[in-house]
């Protein structure tokens, strides 16, 4: 086993030695990640409904709000909120400091949250005004109100056509709270980090971390993939083999 070992590149020994940390770092990347997904997700409901509303208050209020956080980077955004607002004394007075501006965790929260709940919000108001035109027919028809038929189809059908792009609003936070590791914790870089600087390693820590993101990430895309077949049945391909030809004038 020995000899095998020796001719691998990398000193997998030390990995598996530290492997616990890793998982430890996995947790605090998820729960941040999931967590930030989540509030973001919950804060961009009413905003991207205001924005397609046009309201005439909120609408540019939500807009310059999206445009500030998506416009710069969420390091920059991280490290303001960080290291920025430490500045004021104000701030550091205030009832705020001690259980949050003051802990690096919930600083990386507050700017993952924002910064998703900015990407969210015009992804979910996209979906909202390409609503079919047909769908809210129907429910005037019914007469359904304004909020009855947001609640019950505008919404429900928004939140499924957007399911595709916001797969991609989830890795790509996933990617981005690698920014944590900067600001002291200790999430799956930040453990690939330490490792390297705690045994002077050049490769291990860094493609460890790798490996473990890659594997999220599979595990996120399979997970949507399900979602889009459960709820976007109409866009999976059809098998022209054994489809039969449709009747003339059938609806197919």
């Amino acid at each position: 086993m020995d000899a095998v070992l020796s001719y691998i590149p990398l000193d997998i020994t030390l990995i598996a030695e530290n492997f616990d940390r890793f998982l430890y770092g996995v947790w605090t990347t998820l729960v941040l990640t999931f967590l930030a997904l989540l509030v973001g997700g919950l804060f961009a409901i009413p905003m991207a409904i205001a924005r397609a509303s046009k309201h005439w208050l909120l609408n540019p209020i939500i807009w310059s709000f999206t445009y500030v956080f998506r416009g710069s980077p969420l390091l920059v955004q991280t490290y303001l909120i960080y290291f920025g607002l430490g500045q004021f004394e104000a701030v550091r007075e205030s009832w705020l400091w001690d259980p949050i501006l003051s802990s690096a965790w919930w600083c990386a929260f507050i700017a993952f949250s924002l910064n998703t709940a900015a990407y969210t919000t015009e992804l979910l108001r996209g979906s909202i005004v390409d609503t079919p035109s047909g769908e809210v027919e129907a429910a005037i028809a019914l007469g359904h109100s304004y909020y009855k038929r947001l609640r019950r189809v505008v919404l429900p059908s928004a939140f499924r056509r957007m399911i595709p792009a916001y797969s991609n609003e989830v890795i790509f936070m996933l990617h981005g709270s690698v920014i944590a590791s900067t600001i002291t914790l200790q999430d799956i870089l930040g453990v690939g980090r330490w490792l390297n600087g705690r045994y002077y390693l050049a490769y291990e820590g860094f493609i460890t971390a790798a490996l473990l993101y890659f594997l999220i990430v599979l595990c996120i895309t399979q997970l949507f993939r399900l979602l889009e077949r459960r709820y976007l049945p109409h866009l999976r391909e059809r098998d022209t083999t054994t489809d039969s030809a449709p009747l003339p004038g059938s609806i197919r």
